[in-house]
């Protein structure tokens, strides 16, 4: 899955296009290299994301099209 898609169906980005603004600025790695949208997601990736001031840093626990609000927070798991 590409990571853009991923960052909005997990619902840790609001909406695609602010995932895809993201990447392409360079503030979102995955497996500590500089990711873009298009980047392929799998199970066991480290997504390491720059919000604002902080860092969020997630596991890629599970890869889905599309879930329903409630079970977003099972495709990932915070690290820190």
């Amino acid at each position: 899955m590409r990571l853009d898609k991923f960052l909005k169906v997990s619902r840790i980005v609001k909406r695609r296009t602010v995932a895809n603004e993201m990447c392409s600025a360079g503030r979102v790695k995955v497996n500590d290299r500089v990711a873009k949208p298009g980047t392929n997601i799998e199970p066991g990736d480290f997504i390491d994301i720059g919000f604002g001031t902080g860092n969020t840093k997630i596991k890629v626990v599970k890869v889905a099209n599309t879930v329903r609000k409630d079970e977003a927070a099972e495709l990932y798991e915070i690290i820190k």
